[in-house]
């Protein structure tokens, strides 16, 4: 495992993240929270990548019985278990390769996530801020959660905020869905004098029928992806974006490469999606194409 944040005169170098090395299985800490119904967060996070060849260690933030789209959503905080969870994997000396983190329940879940960094000091650390969108918090959120999740997106080796996200980081207001790419370039510059090493701003929509996602930082030149802007809004795309970009970068891939990889995607599962009975309600539909994911390793 390698950590590349290689500059020469001033020009960032496309480098990756991580280099798989031999047969070896990289294992990656997934700290989210479990959904019985509505494919998000591990539910998206463990098929995606073990189909990238990782071994995925769970670590639930909380359990929905499905995702909050639906009335009558129900949830338990796991925020007291995960001190004695985390120190259990101590004591039977489990390495991590990779902390990928998502959707929080409380604060102090943000501590235990300081405790897996500390314990793990050379582990990528990708943080997917998952507590807003179009311009709301979750209703989980508290003020004091999007703070403390704030101050864990600077430490992120890779940090995936959509504009709603990245305000509130910046304690800003929402600038709207269509910004211009001078306000693309603030808000990035914004997000890595906070500590982010490399930003995917990602879900932008111009009104040119395409939805953009702007890549910058420490390991990769400023990069722009485009894709089709579908006419359908899908629950979960959030987690599979962040997800398939971490499978991609844990093939050996750059943040660019796997930001398009991503990108390419959640258009493809939202496709498939729509042809899924009650498809805006049941989650984004990847499963047909986890064999994309394995091609990775090609």
């Amino acid at each position: 495992m390698c950590r590349n944040h290689t500059k020469l005169e001033g020009i960032t170098l496309n480098k990756p993240l991580y280099q798989r090395e031999g047969a070896y299985i990289p294992r990656i800490a997934a700290i989210h929270d479990l959904c019985g119904y509505g494919k998000c967060s591990l539910g998206v996070a463990i098929p995606v990548l073990s189909a990238a060849g990782c071994d995925v260690c769970p670590v639930p933030t909380g359990l929905f019985s499905s995702h909050t789209a639906f009335p009558g959503w129900y949830m338990h905080d796991t925020t007291e278990i995960m001190e004695d969870y985390l120190n259990a994997w101590k004591g039977i000396g489990v390495d991590i390769d990779a902390v990928y983190s998502g959707f929080l329940g409380a604060p102090e879940q943000v501590d235990r996530i300081r405790d897996v960094y500390e314990t793990y000091p050379n582990a990528i650390r990708v943080v997917d801020p998952v507590m807003a969108d179009h311009g709301k918090v979750y209703p989980t959120y508290t003020p004091e959660l999007c703070q403390a999740m704030s101050e864990l997106a600077a430490g992120a080796d890779i940090l995936t905020p959509n504009l709603t996200e990245a305000a509130i980081i910046l304690g800003i207001e929402w600038p709207g869905a269509d910004i211009s790419e001078d306000t693309v370039h603030s808000m990035i510059d914004g997000l890595l004098e906070k500590g982010a090493k490399n930003v995917v701003l990602k879900g932008i929509d111009h009104g040119d029928g395409k939805i953009h996602n702007y890549v910058q930082g420490e390991s990769v030149d400023f990069t722009v992806t485009e894709n089709e802007l579908l006419p359908y809004m899908l629950h979960g795309t959030g987690d599979l974006f962040a997800s398939s970009l971490m499978a991609a970068v844990m093939a050996g891939r750059d943040v660019a490469e796997a930001t398009r990889f991503a990108s390419d995607f959640v258009v493809r599962a939202m496709k498939v999606t729509s042809h899924q009975p009650d498809f805006q309600n049941r989650g984004v539909s990847f499963e047909p194409l986890l064999g994309e994911i394995a091609k990775l390793l090609q």
